[in-house]
């Protein structure tokens, strides 16, 4: 038995941006001179959102490229520059999940030293990182609630975070206001992440009493939510918030399952965003998730969503087997959802054959 960590200090609610302002204070009145690293998602390059921080003149100003999943050769890039700018006393991350994951992986580097791909695996962060606040700007992949970043590993064609209680947001402010503009299939994709792991987490075999209760309750809103009529009501967008925090919480203490490492294959190999490969994954996981299948069919025939096909129809066997070891890398959600034989189940042929149906 391990403690339990998780985010213990948040603001919820429309408007809560503002109190940005009042969690930096207290660092910056005991070190005046050490700067606030804010990484901003390049997707509000043109907005007014800077307008609405407090930043300071001596402070950091960094617009994070998200065209592509997060990386470690892009983390080590931006931790190298931030070692240039002097001390760092906090770092801000406003965005999505690999905004959220790169400011979380940069706040481990700082004080702690060696490269991205050192801490990937499972408590390899020597120490606590720089004092970091999450601002979700889009719902769903529990990045603000998880103790993991996720980064792609080129060298090592692999998908791994650092998982450790040091990756945890210190605190977190969750704006429904900033997901008002989210495009309606991605605020979709992005929604769904939470739904799948937390299936995942329930249907596997590493329970976790109070990760099973609150993977229960984000599932009980993103039912609501995506079974509604308007999924990106105000309402709705709060209440995806909630249930995307809870589920990252819980997947902290418990494992996700089949889908997140095919979808890992289709990032590595493809170069799928994570949430869109999650649901083109779910899409045919009638063979490990049958129920949960249809609901999720329901819920795309709800909000009108049509999901691509044929990705993996005319691949070459080179890339069908850069798919497969992938995707069987990622032994301990393997292991949660099929046991320790899962390579009897996951053989290449059987891999090969799901992956054809996407």
């Amino acid at each position: 038995m391990r403690l339990t960590k998780t985010v213990g200090d948040y603001y919820l609610g429309s408007g809560a941006l503002k109190n940005l302002d009042t969690l930096l204070k207290p660092l910056q009145e005991t070190n005046n001179t050490g700067k606030v690293a804010y990484l901003i998602d390049h997707y509000f390059l043109k907005s007014d959102l800077k307008d609405k921080l407090p930043i300071r003149e001596n402070d950091i100003l960094y617009f994070i490229d998200t065209t592509d999943e997060p990386t470690t050769e892009q983390v080590d890039k931006i931790a190298e520059e931030f070692q240039r700018e002097g001390e760092i006393i906090a770092a801000v991350g406003i965005g999505g999940g690999s905004t959220l994951d790169i400011t979380k992986a940069i706040a481990n580097l700082i004080p702690n030293g060696a490269k991205a791909e050192d801490y990937q695996g499972w408590d390899l962060v020597p120490g606590p990182g720089i004092f970091k606040i999450g601002i979700p700007t889009i719902s769903g992949t529990g990045a603000e609630g998880s103790r993991t970043c996720v980064l792609m590993n080129h060298a090592k064609k692999l998908k791994l975070g650092h998982n450790s209680d040091y990756t945890v947001y210190n605190r977190l402010i969750m704006d429904p206001d900033l997901t008002a503009s989210v495009p309606k299939d991605q605020y979709f994709y992005t929604g769904m992440d939470t739904f799948i792991h937390c299936i995942e987490s329930l249907e596997g075999r590493y329970r976790h009493s109070f990760a099973d209760a609150l993977s229960d309750a984000a599932l009980s809103l993103s039912r609501k939510i995506f079974l509604s009529d308007d999924m990106q009501s105000k309402e709705n967008r709060e209440s995806l918030m909630v249930a995307s925090f809870m589920g990252g919480s819980a997947i902290g203490n418990s494992f996700v399952g089949v889908v997140h490492p095919f979808s890992a294959g289709l990032s590595m190999v493809l170069g799928l965003h994570h949430c869109i490969g999650n649901c083109i994954v779910m899409n045919v996981m009638d063979q490990f998730y049958p129920s949960q299948t249809q609901e999720f069919h329901r819920m795309l025939e709800k909000q009108s969503i049509k999901l691509p096909t044929g990705l993996c129809a005319n691949l070459t066997d080179k890339q069908h087997q850069n798919l497969y070891d992938a995707t069987i890398v990622h032994e301990k959600p393997l292991m949660n959802a099929l046991g320790d034989d899962f390579k009897k189940t996951l053989t290449p042929s059987t891999v090969r054959r799901i992956f054809e149906r996407m």
